[in-house]
């Protein structure tokens, strides 16, 4: 996958006609918090993910830090007719994302990845394994995959 110089990535075919018919092309970016990522939201997905951050108490100072990174970087991006979404400068530079990205299926979102930073993450966690503060949580360990 690859952003054109204009800074515009394809969304894959086989998302392309869920995301125009459930959710009207409307998309929402904005940044990870503990990775050098975008997460993008369909609009509906993340209308309810704002609602529960707004909610947390702003009082606490790594609430109100999740405040204003997530909803502060927030932006709406939309399909054009041939399945592509302007990711803006702000954005890109946060993700470090070049040319080559990476966009990668979450369920209910997506991440997108520089290519190369990617990589990297994905070899280390491979290498990492399951160890130290990587510990499995109890709540996986008896899933069945």
């Amino acid at each position: 996958m690859y952003l054109d110089e204009k800074g515009r990535m394809a969304i894959p075919s086989r998302y392309r006609d869920l995301l125009r018919d459930q959710f009207n092309s409307q998309l929402v970016a904005t940044i990870d918090t503990e990775e050098t990522c975008l997460l993008i939201y369909p609009l509906p997905e993340w209308n309810l993910i704002q609602q529960k951050i707004e909610n947390l108490p702003t009082f606490n100072p790594i609430a109100r830090r999740i405040q204003r990174l997530l909803i502060g970087y927030a932006t709406d991006l939309e399909m054009d007719k041939s399945g592509r979404v302007l990711i803006p400068p702000l954005l890109r530079e946060y993700g470090k994302l070049t040319k080559g990205c990476i966009l990668v299926g979450q369920g209910k979102k997506f991440e997108l990845w520089d290519e190369a930073n990617w990589n990297a993450r994905r070899d280390n966690w491979l290498t990492e394994g399951f160890k130290g503060e990587w510990a499995l949580p109890p709540e996986m360990q008896s899933l069945s995959l």
